[in-house]
């Protein structure tokens, strides 16, 4: 299991054995049941998590007390509640499983050893930061901004598998539209 993060972790730069060494010690395992929260809104985000298999949501609740889903995870993917891990602070959202999930985390305190010790595991969490920060910057302006049926064809092309593997409720919550109009728009296609 290890391997594939090691091995992803890798490709994006070089890691010296003692890094390896250090994150085969301390990436740890969990196995997540279909619907299982992960995160509770009001947690402390203590945990960085790599999806070895399986898809997660990310949601809050809305001022109508609706659930609003922010984002969708799947294999390959890094999952973490970006303000309360780096700020320390209690979570405005939920992270649920829509699958039986695999992940291998690490926590803040050990991520950030591996910061101090291995210089090198700088360049990578940089570089994640980086894609993870554009990623959510096109999806601010790839759905926000436009019309349903362009946030539908966004969504469409750049991330074709949600569409497969999540219920329909929660894309509709993530286009901000309603199921119907999800039922209409993917019935043109």
């Amino acid at each position: 299991m290890n391997d594939m993060v090691i091995n992803a972790l890798n490709n994006i730069h070089p890691l010296s054995d003692n890094l390896i060494r250090y994150l085969n010690k301390t990436l740890t395992p969990i196995t997540l049941k279909k619907k299982e929260i992960f995160l509770q809104k009001g947690e402390v985000s203590n945990k960085i998590s790599f999806i070895l298999k399986g898809m997660v949501r990310s949601y809050y609740i809305n001022n109508d007390g609706e659930e609003t889903s922010a984002w969708f995870m799947k294999e390959g993917d890094v999952i973490i509640s970006v303000s309360s891990f780096f700020q320390r602070t209690p979570s405005y959202e939920f992270i649920e499983a829509l699958e039986d999930t695999m992940l291998l985390y690490i926590t803040y305190e050990e991520l950030q050893n591996a910061y101090t010790l291995y210089p090198e595991f700088n360049v990578v969490g940089r570089i994640i930061t980086e894609k993870y920060y554009v990623l959510s910057e096109e999806r601010l302006l790839g759905i926000r901004n436009r019309k349903a049926k362009e946030r539908y064809d966004f969504l469409l092309q750049q991330h074709p598998e949600i569409l497969l593997r999540v219920p329909a409720k929660y894309i509709a919550s993530y286009l901000d539209i309603d199921k119907a109009t999800l039922s209409r728009l993917k019935s043109r296609i």
